[in-house]
């Protein structure tokens, strides 16, 4: 039995979620926006680096994320 491929999408800085784009179960292509951050007044989208299944959500709007926290798990 093969084991899956497991691909998590981590915060690169210090920021509060304003938005999730993403559900578990929902299709993400290479190039997709999964979620919405802000820091220092900015909006910094996340873009999927990996086409997969939305596997988790590990936050949510109002959430403060800290630089290498998991944001979503793709498989």
């Amino acid at each position: 039995m093969a084991r899956e491929q497991l691909t998590e999408i981590i915060a690169e800085m210090v920021a509060n979620v304003m938005a999730v784009e993403v559900a578990p179960g929902d299709p993400v292509a290479v190039g997709q926006t999964v979620c919405l951050l802000e820091s220092m007044k900015m909006e910094i989208p996340v873009i999927a680096e990996h086409e997969g299944t939305v596997r988790s959500v590990k936050v949510g709007p109002g959430d403060v994320v800290q630089e290498g926290d998991v944001l979503i798990v793709l498989g």
